[in-house]
């Protein structure tokens, strides 16, 4: 099994910046990805950016060049730095992890931009 625990949400004003982090632990021997979806309400769940083992990383269209992912891989954690953030970017954000092709998904954690 494979546990993920997720911080950093919040409320911030738009134009604002938010950290957000993933640690992942337990049944850990080899993580294909690691990244972040989120889940506006009324919206079904989206990617916003993804870590591959092999470097390969994807960014949806509506965060690039405003959110970075990065990953510590001793540590098994991911994180996703969002600046210029938008209240269109108002949504539960999850964790994903990829686990010898089972995935696994964060509680989620709110993130909400005033306006």
């Amino acid at each position: 099994q494979v546990q993920l625990v997720e911080s950093g949400g919040g409320l911030v004003q738009a134009g604002g910046s938010l950290r957000l982090s993933c640690a992942a632990s337990g049944s850990i021997f080899s993580i294909n990805a690691m990244g972040w979806y989120r889940q506006a309400p009324g919206k079904q769940r989206e990617l916003v950016a993804l870590s591959t083992r092999s470097g390969r990383i994807d960014y949806a269209d509506f965060v690039k060049g405003r959110f970075t992912i990065s990953r510590d891989n001793a540590k098994n954690t991911v994180y996703l730095q969002m600046n210029s953030l938008k209240p269109e970017d108002t949504a539960v954000y999850y964790c994903y992890v990829n686990v010898y092709s089972v995935v696994y998904w964060g509680q989620g954690i709110q993130v909400t931009v005033s306006s």
